[in-house]
């Protein structure tokens, strides 16, 4: 069953494996709002539990925004979670102040919450913002906000240290084709040092949303979601979760090369591998098929390379493969 909350849309999300149970961490609202766009600026992080991702025990909040002048001042956006040295759980997410209850004007931040059972969580003091020297921030172009969001850590491969991918915007180029993944590394998981970006300018898309860097039967995949009216030319072709397949851990990332994975309906899609070790795609239902906001996550769905070695999901349930 897909996973969804009666009371609230669910849209973005990240998982976390303890090797006994998937930590599904998601952002929710409340539908009493009426309106599925007000919920950006109403997010919170809920939990959910699974051995199997495909039933959800669901164990509601466990993150919230924070009080006035806070990094999360306004709302809780996409993150991840990574286990370091010292055996604390680190959950790294977007916080976002609004500049009024009308203005779409916002900046982003990066902060971080820490855990001993990925149960219950506390902030830490991180404020990681974008670097102007590389990235675009709220004032210097006419676009609206500050994009500096969804954080993805994980371990170098080849030596110590981390890396965070980050949906960011360059500060120089065309505003519409500014989408860029921004870059931090820390060797320690407390101090961080942004970077400038792994992917070059003139990338076609308005941002890359919720990057992740992943393996799929031997090679390495970049996946990020850009939806129809995130593209350069808004309308212009697909929108949905796309690939970058055959990609070095920290890039550089050709975005030019990035081909479709999924259409709109399927968004923020993430890539998680099962007991078996198996590769398989959640992703939020943006569109119902009444083509309503969908506000649910979606079943896990088989990811295969096809003869040509490229990435190719199947819209079948996982569990009714043969």
């Amino acid at each position: 069953m897909a996973f969804s909350r009666d009371e609230s849309w669910v849209w973005d999300f990240w998982v976390a494996d303890d090797g006994e149970l998937f930590h599904l961490y998601y952002l929710f609202a409340p539908k009493s709002l009426g309106d599925p766009d007000l919920r950006h600026r109403n997010a919170r992080i809920g939990h959910a539990t699974s051995a199997d991702l495909v039933a959800w025990d669901d164990h509601g909040e466990v993150l919230r925004p924070g009080a006035p002048g806070d990094i999360d001042e306004t709302a809780t956006w996409t993150g991840s979670v990574v286990r370091g040295d010292d055996g604390l759980w680190r959950m790294f997410y977007t916080g976002s102040v609004f500049a009024s209850a009308t203005s779409t004007s916002n900046i982003e931040s990066i902060g971080v919450a820490t855990s001993d059972d990925l149960y219950t969580w506390s902030k830490r003091p991180l404020a990681l913002r974008a670097d102007p020297r590389w990235y675009e921030t709220l004032g210097s172009s006419e676009w609206p906000e500050e994009a500096w969001r969804d954080p993805w850590v994980f371990r170098d491969p080849d030596q110590a240290g981390w890396h965070m991918l980050i949906t960011a915007r360059s500060r120089t180029g065309a505003v519409r084709s500014r989408g860029v993944i921004g870059h931090a590394f820390s060797e320690d998981l407390e101090s961080w040092e942004v970077r400038p970006p792994l992917s070059a300018l003139s990338t076609g898309f308005v941002h890359l949303e919720v990057p992740q860097i992943v393996e799929v039967e031997g090679r390495r995949c970049l996946i990020f979601s850009a939806g129809v009216n995130d593209l350069s030319e808004p309308g212009a072709g697909l929108g949905g979760t796309w690939v970058l397949d055959d990609v070095a851990p920290v890039g550089p990332y050709p975005i030019e090369s990035a081909v479709p994975l999924t259409d709109q309906s399927l968004y923020s899609g993430r890539i998680v591998h099962d007991r078996d070790g198996m590769a398989r795609l959640l992703a939020f239902e943006l569109a119902s098929d009444g083509g309503e906001f969908g506000g649910r996550i979606s079943d896990p769905l088989p990811l295969r390379r096809g003869v040509d070695g490229s990435v190719n999901v199947s819209l079948e349930r996982a569990g009714t493969e043969s």
